[in-house]
């Protein structure tokens, strides 16, 4: 049996169903890009049947991606399957991936359909699937929960139908690792035709226990992990791409087991995909968090002083932390700052370039030194942005213990200058009162977050936001040495958000579980 453990990524399917968490074609893109840097063996680009946006993302990064094969999932519904290959039919590597539950509770309550009549849909879709490219997966939904001789009658059969891929599923989290392992290798000894087959494995995070339970499946035999980035998902999440790539890096002599990861890319997509959903990475996230390689009790300094490997099992630089660089401020010219930008895994266009060379310059004239997480932020607020319908042109706020809280702000609304004053029971909201009174919005404020990105006495503040209006959930962020202004500039993002969803219903998705 190989070492080797493909790695296929769900980030843009799978982990784009977390909460408020959609991403438009362009952020799906210049994510596909940097997972392929990453070295991915293969993405999953979305659902095309979703929606026409869902389609055209695919699409996109199908005509974009080389080196990566670029998948679309697909119900075993022939409409399903027609709009995937759709999609996908132009990618250098295309993958059909096509699902059905099979376990009991899934038969009886939501699908109504007997084991026979599921094999059968099951086979017709691989057959069907084979039709267009030789490269099919087949997941059998729920598979944890599914009794295991009919799971290897369900596989025995799609294999012989032309799956190369077959993948077992803890769609609900509900698996032990103990538990999971010995259900992997059951399916082994079991299945007879499943060495024409990678066997792979798909597992959420409702106990805990996803990135647990995937190398114990891998550990068992099977050979290809299904993960996202951050582990980012649904409900609980995804097993995490890097937990995963690392547990193997750092225990290989216990596993025997390689994926072909380039872990210095890590960190980077990491920071990416956290700006992008605006979901913030917690500082005791395993491998990437903030704190992963940080000590502050003393016997911990003392020992990591005297050898690193006392209290660190990696190196800072094997995820692409970098521990020497070159300092940037208001002296810094285009050429060093382009080449950060490529440290930090980002390829920008000669115009993307110019507009935040220009916002670097703004921030480097009231702060020493910037920061990567300070060029994040820019990145954030001036790249990966939608079309902005209200602009931030001016805000003043008067606050104190002898004072009402007021806040004048003036917005560029559709490019037409406009005023207004608002009390509030502090700053911030005084601020947001305005605001919405101008932009004539209603949307209630479910999250309220605020991050220092750096550290310091000048360092930047970031604003993550999230609004729900009409039955639409948006995120803003912001970012600004003044936490008054950065508040101001993400709750303005958020309401751009929800004006684009409602111009553009396309790009909201619709839910896929597997």
């Amino acid at each position: 049996m190989t070492d080797r453990v493909l790695i296929f990524d769900t980030t843009l399917r799978d982990g784009e169903q977390s909460p408020g968490a959609s991403m438009n074609a362009p952020e799906k893109l210049r994510l596909a890009v940097q997972l392929e840097r990453l070295g991915v063996d293969a993405l999953e680009a979305g659902f095309p049947a979703a929606s026409p946006g869902d389609f055209e993302a695919v699409k996109l990064i199908a005509s974009k991606i080389n080196n990566v094969q670029v998948t679309a999932l697909a119900r075993t519904s022939r409409a399903d399957i027609d709009s995937a290959w759709g999609a996908i039919r132009e990618a250098a590597h295309p993958r059909i991936h096509t699902f059905i539950a099979t376990s009991d509770i899934h038969l009886e309550h939501k699908l109504k359909m007997t084991r026979d009549q599921v094999v059968q849909t099951a086979v017709d879709a691989v057959r069907y699937s084979k039709t267009f490219t030789e490269n099919v997966e087949f997941s059998a939904e729920d598979g944890s929960r599914s009794d295991r001789d009919f799971l290897c009658r369900v596989f025995e059969a799609v294999i012989e139908a032309g799956a190369t891929t077959v993948n077992l599923p803890d769609t609900v989290g509900y698996a032990m690792p103990n538990e999971f392992e010995e259900l992997i290798s059951y399916i082994r000894q079991h299945t007879p035709n499943l060495h024409r087959a990678v066997l792979s494995v798909h597992c959420h995070n409702d106990l805990g226990l996803a990135t647990a339970n995937t190398l114990a499946g891998l550990r068992a035999g099977a050979r290809q992990a299904e993960v996202t980035i951050n582990g980012i998902g649904e409900r609980a999440g995804n097993t995490s791409l890097e937990e995963v790539v690392m547990g193997l890096y750092t225990r290989k002599a216990l596993l025997g087991l390689e994926t072909n990861i380039n872990t210095r890319e890590i960190y980077p997509i990491s920071r990416l995909v956290s700006m992008v959903t605006g979901i913030v990475v917690q500082p005791n996230k395993a491998v990437v968090g903030a704190n992963a390689f940080a000590h502050e009790a003393g016997i911990h300094q003392d020992g990591v002083l005297k050898h690193r490997m006392t209290y660190e099992i990696m190196e800072a630089q094997t995820i692409g932390l970098m521990s020497n660089r070159l300092v940037l401020g208001k002296h810094s010219g285009r050429h060093a700052f382009k080449n950060r930008l490529e440290d930090m895994g980002y390829d920008l266009t000669r115009e993307e370039l110019d507009r935040l060379f220009e916002k670097f310059k703004e921030l480097a004239d009231k702060r020493k030194e910037i920061l990567d997480e300070d060029i994040e932020a820019l990145l954030a607020e001036v790249i990966l942005r939608v079309p902005d319908i209200y602009e931030l042109d001016y805000l003043n706020v008067v606050s104190g213990t002898g004072a009402v809280p007021t806040a004048t702000v003036k917005l560029k609304i559709r490019g037409k200058e406009t005023q207004k004053a608002e009390f509030g029971v502090g700053p911030i909201d005084a601020a947001f009162n305005a605001i919405a009174r101008m932009t004539g919005t209603s949307s209630k404020l479910l999250r309220f977050s605020v991050n220092s990105i750096t550290g310091g006495m000048d360092a930047q503040g970031e604003v993550t936001v999230r609004l729900e209006e009409d039955g639409l959930v948006a995120l803003g962020k912001g970012a600004d040495p003044d936490i008054i202004t950065a508040s101001a500039k993400a709750y303005i993002n958020g309401l751009n958000h929800l004006e684009y969803m409602r111009n553009n219903p396309s790009v909201l998705p619709e839910e896929a579980v597997i």
